[in-house]
């Protein structure tokens, strides 16, 4: 599927997005981005571009990228450890630099996933992990339709302190209840492109 909003495209990833992928969001990655998604601050090109690669080939995963009105590529969503016995999977987003946050393109990004986890894969639950430092992305998921279920206190180091991770997730009956009649949400064209439905294996969640 490709989804459309105010210039910016969401689309799966393909193989010759790789180096521009590591040229315009890893040199150097911006530490907020760093921060927020909890993993380190820099990465070198061999570990960027083989992972992105990898994911490609992972059938439990499907990664998408978002293109700005510019042509580049500022983010990325993903669904991962797709489970087909418990029908559920993760997900993550990332928007990599500051000047693409604060305008909505996240809770855009977290219903079309919903999209495709529910509307294309046929999953049953679709959950995340957000820090309590991140307050903003929190309001996002709630109001993209994610529902708080959980806090894991202290889980994760933020500086030289400490910080919860809050479990969340929706659910394919209050997805449908809320899209029931409708297109999925306001300013997004959704275009298909054949998406599979499960795949067996599960895939590492981070680099």
């Amino acid at each position: 599927m490709i989804f459309e909003k105010d210039g910016y495209v969401l689309r799966p990833a393909r193989a010759e997005d790789a180096e521009a992928y590591y040229a315009r969001n890893y040199c150097p990655l911006d530490p907020e981005a760093a921060r927020m998604t909890g993993c380190k601050p820099c990465f070198s090109h061999d570990e960027v571009v083989d992972f992105f690669h990898r994911c490609l080939s992972d059938d439990s995963r499907r990664f998408f990228l978002l293109i700005s009105p510019y042509g580049n590529i500022v983010g990325e969503n993903v669904i991962h450890e797709i489970d087909p016995d418990t029908r559920s999977a993760n997900y993550r987003v990332a928007l990599f630099h500051p000047e693409d946050r604060g305008h909505g393109l996240g809770r855009w990004m977290a219903r079309a996933a919903q999209e495709v986890a529910f509307g294309q894969l046929g999953l049953h639950r679709l959950e995340l992990q957000v820090f309590s430092f991140n307050p903003r992305a929190e309001r996002a998921y709630l109001a993209a339709g994610f529902r708080r279920e959980g806090v894991r206190r202290d889980a994760v180091r933020d500086g030289d302190g400490f910080a919860d991770e809050i479990l969340m997730a929706v659910l394919e009956e209050e997805w449908r209840a809320e899209n029931a009649g409708s297109r999925i949400h306001s300013g997004c064209a959704a275009v298909g492109l054949g998406l599979r439905p499960f795949f067996p294996r599960r895939a590492a969640r981070r680099f």
